[in-house]
């Protein structure tokens, strides 16, 4: 199952960060993206897991400027990726 995927990638030496609009991690703070990382993306409307998000090593948040409450989950991963690429650049 997926908790136990991630389990596996914590054993490697990988960062487990899951997506989450109460993270308690803005995006732009998080160092993780640097290295080996892994991105746990929720369900639209239901976002993660209670389990996911517990084996989760970070919980991030994209800040929501304006109105929006969130984005849906494709977005959000797009988001992410793109910063990821960016710093790696």
């Amino acid at each position: 199952n997926l908790t136990r995927a991630l389990e596996t990638y914590q054993k490697a030496g990988m960062t487990v960060v899951g997506l989450a609009a109460d993270g308690d991690v803005e995006l732009q703070d998080l160092e993780a993206l640097d290295g080996p990382v892994v991105i746990v993306v929720g369900s639209e409307g239901k976002g993660l897991s209670r389990l996911v998000g517990e084996t989760c090593d970070l919980r991030v948040r994209i800040p929501m400027p304006g109105g929006a409450e969130s984005l849906n989950a494709g977005v959000a991963a797009g988001v992410v990726l793109w910063e990821a690429a960016r710093r790696r650049g």
